[in-house]
């Protein structure tokens, strides 16, 4: 492969995962703005909030299902036309959001239609998320496969700063009431645009390789859930674990704190916003740079040093947050979103494609990603802010629940090497670990 069909599957990837994290992160972001006040409408404002994140919890539950539904056409009819349906549900229910009525408008039905849109975007995330990565794993040499893995992973903070810069810019131009009326809806609807722009990056790129080779073997699978169930179960339970501690961290740093910093600390949701966009930029930075390494040191040690990392950083970083100076904030944020998360969230992607056989990756891959985010990632923000509740604001519950999530993930990479061993898989990738 020559340098600039690289830098065009690089950007492929990138750019459909970072627009699809872009629309998803407005809605993660804005739930615990805005949507309590407008849709969510609860005479007691906690009982809003926790409605707000539930909401953000169901598209979690509902991708698992979207990905078994896009897996099957990745695995049966190409990893591209996947890509572009998924783009199509993410975007249209994006912009669609940006134009709804609100509760005080049309009642109930206002939330409805909200949850439903919701809903059509935890669909498109579900199966969007195995294709960009596989589009760029299964273009890589064997020995830049960490690499190539971690560049749809650079999507994810990129569209986490878009979303969270537009934000921040709109927060900090309009009044609190003007952007609680109206200014929420600017980003969501301008969002259509850059769907447009994925459209036309992924249009000129051709079907994976790996896919290929598939094709005209014949080894395509008829039904790739069941194949899967039946002969990787094992594998999929693993990729499940090792998910936790990569997203239910993620959200605590990156969207329950924008509620929780302002609530109970007294910043600004600028200052919040602000620090998270910058955690973001160095997380972009290090994606990268983490899969290259693994490429270098294996995938499963550096997944370990992350993670253990985040176990230990747990209580220190709700301590350095309640300093209560946005230099503490900053720094926590920083640390938390910035540099330890880098490293588990570049190997991620890599490490689940390469315990999965080519015929049923996207299946396999996907359905370890979404049942993982549906059961430790969405329902982050939520839990954490029951918890609060319980323990009378209490910050150590959610600590010790984020150092949970990193030990339930440390036993289940655990399991790796002896399956590994006993697939007696191909030598070239054992020598990877």
């Amino acid at each position: 492969m020559d340098k600039k069909q690289e830098r065009k599957i690089w950007i492929a990837s990138l750019v459909g995962s970072s627009i699809e994290w872009f629309d998803y992160f407005l809605y993660a972001t804005v739930a615990g703005l805005v949507f309590n006040q407008v849709f969510f409408v609860a005479d007691d404002p906690t009982v809003g909030l926790l409605l707000s994140y539930a909401s953000l919890a169901l598209a979690f539950f509902i991708r698992p299902f979207g990905g078994i539904i896009f897996s099957h056409i990745g695995d049966k009819i190409g990893r591209k036309k996947t890509l572009i349906i998924t783009l199509t549900l993410m975007g249209g229910a994006t912009f669609l959001m940006g134009l709804l009525p609100t509760y005080q408008a049309i009642g109930v039905a206002a939330p409805i239609l909200l949850v439903t849109l919701r809903l059509v975007q935890g669909l498109g995330i579900g199966g969007e998320w195995g294709g960009a990565l596989l589009l760029a794993y299964e273009y890589a040499p064997p020995e830049k496969r960490g690499l190539y893995g971690s560049i749809p992973q650079m999507g994810v903070t990129i569209g986490m700063f878009l979303g969270t810069g537009a934000l921040t810019f709109i927060t900090s131009s309009v009044s609190q009431e003007a952007f609680i009326s109206w200014g929420w809806r600017v980003p969501f609807i301008l969002s259509a645009l850059l769907v447009l722009f994925g459209f036309w990056i992924r249009k000129g790129i051709d079907e994976t390789p790996d896919f290929k080779e598939m094709q005209a073997s014949g080894d395509v699978v008829k039904v790739p859930l069941i194949e899967t169930l039946k002969t990787h179960w094992r594998e999929v339970l693993i990729s499940i674990g090792a998910k936790f501690v990569e997203t239910a961290p993620f959200y605590i740093f990156g969207t329950f704190v924008i509620s929780y910093a302002p609530k109970y600390l007294g910043f600004t949701y600028a200052e919040t916003l602000i620090a998270v966009m910058i955690a973001t930029v160095i997380t972009t930075i290090l994606i990268p740079i983490m899969g290259s390494l693994s490429d270098k040191i294996g995938r499963k040690k550096m997944y370990v040093y992350g993670t253990l990392a985040m176990f230990l950083y747990a209580f220190p970083y709700f301590w350095i947050l309640h300093q209560g100076t946005f230099l503490a904030l900053l720094i926590s944020t920083i640390i938390g979103l910035g540099v330890i998360w880098a490293p588990i969230t570049a190997v991620l992607g890599t490490m689940f494609s390469e315990i999965f056989d080519a015929k049923i990756r996207y299946t396999g891959i996907t359905l370890g990603y979404q049942f993982g985010a549906a059961i430790a990632g969405g329902t982050a923000p939520l839990v954490a802010t029951a918890l609060l509740v319980r323990f009378n604001d209490s910050w150590t519950p959610i600590a010790i629940y984020i150092m949970l999530t990193a030990v339930i993930s440390l036993i289940s990479v655990a399991a790796i090497r002896s399956l590994k061993k006993e697939a007696k898989q191909e030598v070239e990738i054992a020598k990877e670990w």
